[in-house]
């Protein structure tokens, strides 16, 4: 693979590292894309897994209208974080109303690899993130390869979980990671627990795939403690370094990923000095197969 690839609608594909992710460069999201350079970007989002985009200007609207382009847009349930007028937007900050740190984290599951929307019946497809306000130091992002995961699992292993179901649950995944700000009686009637396959077939590719993550709760028909277990194995055989890429946010940056085959997680910052903005939303894509 060349270093830089240059296609035919002029926008630049720069490699991130030898195995996932790659750097976009020529898109202007003041204006509508054209049909041909949205065909682009989405031919390099199933084949590097995660984009990275120039720092740039992004207002709310315009980050809602490119996630259009690849399908409809989650409302996400957990409506105190929905931001700007836009119940597609979905904002974690740890400034107060002064623009100061607060010294709160505003969601501790994402310090955990997860994907995202794999507690709804019809999950995630691609996530949009716009950074508002970055930390000097930490608050990063980093992505690991699920196709990659499933490969190198053990025949033995492949063999093991081929059938399995695991169930995803929000409630189950909110309490561990931030109980102190559980969701409301009306958020967990909204979205009750759901299984998928843990090896999933990805609609576009056709590649199979580890998926499990922290939503992941249980195994169907296994023990609750014994698919516990299951689960953080799995994820943690999931993450191999060669296959990872940890992102050093700018300002302005804006990063879109397959949730399809993909886990994500955030690194901790200093919340009390280092204020942390993203603005986030999820396209909603298929049942998993």
């Amino acid at each position: 693979m060349s270093d830089v690839v240059q296609d035919m609608a002029r926008i630049t594909i720069k490699p991130l590292t030898a195995n996932l992710g790659a750097e976009i460069f020529g898109v202007d999201f003041s204006r509508d894309l054209e049909d041909e350079t949205f065909g682009q970007i989405h031919d390099a989002f199933l084949r590097y897994q995660v984009l990275l985009f120039s720092p740039g200007e992004l207002p709310p609207a315009s980050q809602v209208a490119f996630a259009r382009r690849f399908g409809e847009v989650q409302i996400h349930v957990m409506n105190q974080y929905h931001s700007g007028g836009f119940p597609e937007l979905y904002r974690l900050s740890n400034l107060d109303e002064n623009g100061k740190p607060n010294g709160k984290h505003p969601d501790q599951g994402t310090l955990i690899w997860h994907t995202d929307g794999s507690w709804r019946r019809v999950t995630g497809h691609a996530t949009i993130i716009y950074g508002e306000a970055m930390p000097d130091t930490g608050g990063d992002t980093l992505f690991c390869d699920m196709y990659g995961a499933y490969e190198r699992l053990s025949p033995g292993w492949k063999a093991r979980i081929a059938t399995m179901r695991a169930m995803h649950n929000l409630d189950f995944s909110r309490n561990r990671r931030h109980g102190h700000e559980p969701m409301t009686d009306a958020q967990r009637a909204a979205v009750p627990p759901v299984d998928h396959p843990v090896v999933r077939t990805h609609p576009d590719t056709g590649r199979k795939c580890l998926y499990l993550g922290d939503h992941a709760e249980s195994i169907v028909g296994m023990p609750y403690d014994e698919g516990r277990a299951l689960i953080d194995e799995l994820n943690l055989l999931a993450v191999h370094p060669d296959l990872t890429y940890e992102h050093q946010w700018k300002v302005g940056q804006m990063i879109v990923w397959d949730n399809r085959c993909l886990m994500h997680r955030a690194t901790t910052y200093d919340a009390a000095t280092q204020g942390r903005v993203i603005r986030r939303c999820t396209v909603l894509g298929q049942i998993p197969v």
